[in-house]
């Protein structure tokens, strides 16, 4: 009899569309299931004393190639840790509490985060937008003041999509992540601030050109470039003073 009634528990929990696992520095580990059976590992910072009859907003951080897989645990530790827990630090929470979303891209994934597609997004960011319209529907969520990032392979992701989608989010934060200057045009509007070393190669090139590409089209993002600083320059930019207070002060336009 109970193992039966662990077999019937399994197959209940796992038509789940959101799984609860564990807990690591506050984000729950949950899997994204959606009709079509297709599966998407994440952790969700949820804040401290959460109230439903409040609004929260919610940061979507994307994780660089070492957080490739789907353990649901490797986008938010080792060099993916500063990104991922900038936005749940307890002098941070306590003036602007708010949900942090990290999704996890599998391995097997062609693309990661960024298409190839001119208008598409790859699969992992489709799931990751099906899976931020459930939380919506679950949490009390503010609509006009949802943000993203990422770093590396995840700053790619990031541009990829707010220049396909340039009205979905309240603002954007990039660390290391190439741009696409032809499509500067779309994203004018939205406070964006990126982040880059002047020693990161083609990475550093392809920066520059995305920021200079906005502004000729009449947009006004903010960019810091560290000097002498490679790839890792999120070891840096989670320092930045007027960060965290930028970022939240922003609220999507009409």
């Amino acid at each position: 009899m109970k193992s039966l009634f662990l077999a019937i528990a399994g197959v209940l929990l796992s038509a789940l569309p959101c799984i609860a696992q564990d807990n690591v520095d506050g984000f729950v580990g949950r899997i994204y299931k959606n009709a079509r059976g297709e599966k998407l590992p994440y952790r969700l910072f949820i804040p401290q004393a959460y109230d439903r009859n409040r609004s929260y907003p919610m940061v979507l951080w994307l994780h660089g190639a070492d957080g490739l897989g789907t353990d649901n645990l490797q986008q938010i530790v080792g060099d993916r840790a500063p990104g991922s827990h900038l936005w749940t630090l307890a002098e941070n929470q306590s003036k602007y509490p708010a949900f942090v979303l990290a999704p996890q891209s599998p391995l097997q994934s062609v693309e990661g985060w960024a298409s190839t597609s001119p208008t598409g997004l790859s699969r992992s960011m489709q799931l990751t937008l099906e899976l931020l319209e459930s939380l919506k529907a679950e949490f009390h969520i503010d609509a006009n003041r949802l943000y993203v990032g990422g770093q590396s392979a995840g700053g790619l992701g990031t541009w990829d999509l707010i220049t396909k989608n340039p009205r979905m989010f309240a603002a954007a934060v990039i660390f290391c992540g190439r741009g696409f200057p032809d499509r500067a045009a779309t994203v004018t509007k939205m406070p964006i601030w990126v982040f880059q070393g002047d020693n990161d190669g083609r990475t550093t090139a392809v920066s520059r050109e995305m920021i200079a590409a906005i502004r000729t089209a009449g947009g006004n993002p903010k960019y810091t470039e560290y000097k002498d600083v490679r790839h890792d320059v999120w070891n840096r930019a989670v320092k930045e003073p007027g960060l965290v207070d930028w970022l939240f002060t922003q609220h999507k336009q009409p």
